[in-house]
């Protein structure tokens, strides 16, 4: 008797780890479709769509700034389902914000325009952005968390990146239903209806996603922190990660801007820049989109294997350092016009830059927080970043060309100054994972305040 449950136990762990990992990365798939679609359209439809009584330049910042909106609502959602994520579990949260996330995606799709209703248009696409982006903000945490939590020792990094593969897969749907629907109508039609369609497809993902999250089991140290009844501290969790870990989110803002920068930068920004200064053809960013997408779902996993092998910390820096070094070659490449260099370094920064330092943030930032309270902590943390580096970043880089009269340059310098901030702040990082199996092969953190003996670790719900 004790023989088969001995024997059944590390089974039963491996197969909820497998199903854990792939709840998260289909949630992810659908979250992000929806989140990056937005982005896409908005370059190139929404300007016309729905803000038409101003200038073209105008009207593109305009559509740019919605996108950010989205952003500005990431850490409400993240405090929001962070908090209920850390007293009610994780599995309930990643249901809702996927229904959440879809039926604002969908509804996107059936919005009149601004010649229909006039100004309500523009308001109406604002609140449904901030819908997304309140969902978005606590997708992350919870599907993070349940992959992370639910990993087998030494494997946090591997199992967890189907997160970020879900924005692989997610970034190819989007681009690929757009690329598709750019390719076989006509310019008027696309932009009349045609750019609807690829919304009204997300209510499919939503139900996908819904069957597989529906089977998910809780995560175990969650459950074991229900056990020991630690998961509600006197404080809301939030406010027990800020005291007891308040330098790690400034860690997580300056860790992920390498991240942010060089994805929007290359999937968003890039988009309305070389249609609109440089007459390059909007189809080759919609393929470099699909390209990048289709490599990382490779690339990521990959990356990950290596960080539990060789350390977090080397894989985070060298693809922080590519990000510096690719920054200014790529705008050359758009400046040239050549398809291949552009092709080249827009891999470069979306394939090795971005892809190194996300496979290895889901474990980084959940060994952050204690386990009572690190839905709030990783999760409002990760969004504030999201605000900070990701929402205006191509609203950002749209400005600077406009004050400087069509220049590439400042953008450049933006993005390798966030790359090398990034690569900077990991360095604080005391990185000490010695490979699987060695203590349970997880990282462990300096600013992490310590005392001698087994129960600190458990209290802050470090694997050992």
């Amino acid at each position: 008797m004790s023989v088969t449950a001995a024997t059944t136990a590390p089974a039963q762990s491996t197969n909820q780890a497998k199903r854990a990992a792939i709840g998260s990365f289909v949630g992810a798939v659908v979250d992000w479709y929806d989140f990056l679609l937005y982005g896409i359209v908005a370059a190139l439809v929404f300007n016309s769509q729905f803000f038409p009584n101003v200038s073209p330049a105008a009207g593109t910042l305009a559509a740019l700034a919605t996108f950010g909106v989205g952003f500005l609502f990431r850490p409400l959602g993240g405090l929001v389902f962070g908090h209920f994520g850390d007293r009610l579990g994780r599995k309930r949260m990643l249901i809702l914000t996927v229904i959440l996330m879809g039926g604002a995606t969908a509804l996107i799709g059936l919005l009149p325009t601004y010649a229909q209703i006039g100004v309500w248009a523009p308001i109406l696409l604002v609140t449904l952005r901030a819908i997304q982006g309140f969902a978005v903000g606590g997708e992350w945490g919870g599907a993070a968390l349940m992959a992370v939590e639910s990993a087998p020792p030494g494997r946090r990094a591997f199992y967890s990146s189907g997160v970020q593969v879900g924005y692989g897969v997610g970034l190819i749907l989007a681009t690929g239903s757009v690329s598709l629907l750019s390719y076989e109508l006509s310019d008027a039609d696309f932009t009349a209806w045609g750019w609807r369609l690829p919304f009204l497809f997300s209510v499919v993902l939503v139900l996908v996603a819904l069957k597989i999250r529906s089977s998910l089991e809780e995560s175990p140290e969650f459950v074991e922190a229900v056990e020991r009844n630690d998961r509600k501290p006197v404080r809301p969790p939030i406010l027990e990660a800020l005291k007891r870990h308040p330098g790690a989110f400034v860690t997580i803002i300056a860790m992920r801007l390498a991240e942010l920068f060089t994805m929007y930068i290359v999937t968003t920004f890039a988009l309305s820049y070389s249609t609109g200064y440089l007459d390059l053809s909007r189809d080759l960013f919609l393929h470099i989109g699909l390209l990048v997408g289709a490599i990382s779902c490779v690339t990521i996993p990959l990356f990950a294997w290596l960080a539990d092998t060789l350390g977090r910390r080397r894989v985070y820096i060298t693809g922080a350092i590519v990000g510096v070094l690719a920054a200014f070659p790529f705008f050359m490449a758009l400046q040239a016009g050549s398809i291949l260099w552009i092709v080249i370094f827009a891999v470069a920064l979306a394939n090795l830059a971005h892809d190194m330092v996300v496979s290895v943030q889901q474990p980084i930032f959940a060994e952050l927080f204690g386990a009572a309270y690190r839905y709030s902590g990783a999760g409002v943390g990760y969004q504030v970043a999201s605000v900070v580096g990701g929402g205006f970043t191509p609203f950002i880089a749209a400005a600077l060309v406009d004050l400087y009269d069509g220049s590439w340059v400042p953008v450049a310098v933006y993005l390798a100054a966030g790359c090398l901030v990034s690569a900077v702040a990991v360095v604080g990082i005391d990185d000490r994972q010695s490979g699987p199996g060695a203590q349970g092969g997880e990282n462990r953190y300096r600013f992490r305040p310590y005392t001698s003996g087994r129960s600190r670790y458990r209290a802050e719900g470090t694997v050992r």
